[in-house]
């Protein structure tokens, strides 16, 4: 299991940097990108370093926390699962490499690709500080089929950026360059999810498995207006607080993710899908099973099962219901 913190000597990269920085300009600069994407923009809007610098440390915190969260799920089913190749398609400042760098030390020199020449030279700067070799290409997703074959490859909030058609071509490019693993995470609201399901359909159509979260490769059982995304709990720095304009020293990030394989999975747990309910005779946990959505019940007088149920946590896989 990896950190959802972003690795020490990251964090004070980006903080170290924030000493030379207006924290009201920083602020400033966060906001309206954020504005941007929530409005349907893309990083069109980070035109400069100081951009990217305050994009980083506004979300790059949370970002690398959904995709460790992730990496962690696929791992719980993959233990033997060792990359030596990575392609990290809409990389940004790189967050994703860094937290597949973290979860993988059989990784050698990753690959990421991406648009933004401002993020992309944080990145490369980051890297070098870091000592950690990165190939870093500039390009958009039409240029993703002439980057190179990965054992593991990584989009993370990444299609929300995109309009339907690109996405669809995205998806079928995106796995035709993932020699073993794709791993996709989006923002975790009901318009994330129904991005996730729609490449999730796509690519099992084209012979994909899903290795989580799902415990199937059927359709999601679940329907509107529910829908299924996890939470990540992660710590704030002073500068992070600041530039989000928050006082609580925690952020709960919401994100949804579907990590596909080229081989079908050995066992597929059941999935918890929202924080299990401790009453005062039991503890009730909702479940997605392989047959569907169902309730898992573990009374009090059952020690075993209740300790175990005390133990579950949102997004935690379930191998006996």
């Amino acid at each position: 299991m990896i950190s959802p913190d972003l690795p020490p000597a990251l964090r004070a990269a980006l903080e170290q940097r924030a000493h030379g920085m207006s924290r009201t300009d920083g602020a400033a600069r966060a906001a309206t990108i954020s504005q941007t994407y929530r409005g349907g923009g893309n990083s069109a809007a980070i035109r400069t370093g100081a951009d990217a610098l305050a994009y980083a440390l506004a979300r790059m915190p949370a970002t690398y926390a959904a995709v460790a969260a992730s990496l962690n799920a696929l791992n719980g089913q993959r233990p033997d699962f060792a990359p030596a190749s990575l392609l990290d398609v809409g990389a940004g400042p790189g967050t994703a490499t860094w937290a597949a760098a973290r979860a993988y030390d059989s990784l050698v020199t990753p690959t990421l690709i991406d648009s933004n020449a401002a993020l992309r030279a944080l990145a490369l700067q980051l890297a070098d500080e870091q000592a950690r070799p990165i190939a870093y290409r500039q390009g958009t997703v039409a240029d993703l089929d002439a980057a190179p074959a990965a054992d593991l490859v990584i989009a993370s909030y990444l299609i929300g950026e995109l309009d339907e058609a690109t996405r669809a071509a995205l998806a079928t490019t995106l796995w035709a360059q993932t020699r073993e693993v794709l791993l996709v995470v989006e923002p975790g609201t009901p318009d994330g999810y129904a991005r996730i399901m729609t490449l999730r359909a796509r690519l099992i159509a084209q012979g994909a498995h899903v290795i989580a979260p799902c415990p199937h490769d059927g359709a999601c059982p679940l329907a509107p207006p529910d829908w299924c995304h996890f939470t990540q709990r992660l710590a704030r720095s002073r500068t992070h607080k600041h530039l989000k304009r928050g006082e609580l020293p925690f952020e709960d990030e919401k994100f949804i993710y579907v990590a596909l394989s080229r081989t079908h999975p050995a066992t597929r747990p059941a999935r918890v899908l929202a924080q299990p309910v401790m009453g005062k005779a039991d503890i009730r946990a909702r479940l997605c099973t392989e047959a569907g959505v169902t309730v898992a019940i573990a009374p009090r007088r059952d020690k075993a099962a209740y300790a175990r149920f005390r133990r579950l946590r949102w997004g935690d896989a379930v191998p006996e219901v």
